[in-house]
């Protein structure tokens, strides 16, 4: 049966979207583009409209994630990096949760621009021990009926710009900043369609509800000092 009456399955749906991400990781495709293509993939009735969503696009030539997050077992290219104190950083990253979950937590080290994508499914980027370079750390996100999390710790410097449509692009900054202008600074970008993408700060090993009720004893405390 050729490609044409051949109807679309599932698995081909999943590599025509994991094609898409990377291509927009790569900076091929705008993002008003990723977001119809994306679109047009999980309508796709057969294989050949699949295949002509992909046609334009220049030869895949990083590691392939699956829905889950997980990279393909097949070897990745080198990426280009640099060297911070003995440890490589990467120039590219591509995080994605897709019908799935993927994260990123404990002693990492982030790509100068990561991309993060959640559809259907949620990426969460704990930065609180990872290894930050000095200078800008990028994080580009989207969430189409899913969500991106990134997790920062106190005193890093973010700057926070996006767009949420019938959903929310949130950043959440309730500690000082650090003053040295040679500190790392998170610099997150992107847009969130029926879903969200949050950004929010907590000390290392902090739940939510413990960061919760700090806040609200260094409210009172000053408060207090205001009073006095």
């Amino acid at each position: 049966m050729s490609d044409s009456g051949q109807p679309a399955s599932d698995r081909g749906r999943e590599q025509a979207v994991d094609r898409l991400c990377e291509a927009f990781a790569d900076d091929t495709l705008e993002v008003e583009e990723f977001e119809m293509r994306i679109e047009m993939a999980h309508r796709a009735e057969t294989a050949e409209q699949l295949k002509v969503l992909l046609a334009d696009l220049p030869a895949s030539n990083s590691t392939s994630v699956t829905p889950s997050g997980r990279a393909a077992n097949r070897p990745a290219p080198l990426p280009s990096v640099d060297r911070l104190e003995g440890l490589h950083v990467p120039e590219r990253a591509l995080i994605m949760g897709a019908l799935g979950g993927a994260s990123r937590k404990g002693r990492w080290v982030p790509a100068r621009r990561t991309t993060a994508i959640g559809i259907m499914g949620g990426v969460a980027l704990d930065m609180r021990d990872a290894v930050l370079p000095p200078g800008v750390t990028e994080i580009h996100c989207f969430a189409f009926w899913g969500g991106v999390e990134i997790i920062v710790p106190p005193g890093v410097s973010v700057e926070c710009d996006g767009m949420g449509i019938m959903g929310g692009f949130d950043h959440r900054h309730e500690t000082e900043l650090l003053a040295d202008a040679d500190s790392p600074v998170i610099r997150v970008r992107g847009v969130a369609i029926m879903g969200g993408v949050d950004v929010v700060s907590r000390y290392a090993g902090e739940s939510a509800r413990d960061a919760r009720k700090r806040l609200r004893e260094e409210r009172k405390d000053q408060r207090r000092l205001r009073g006095g």
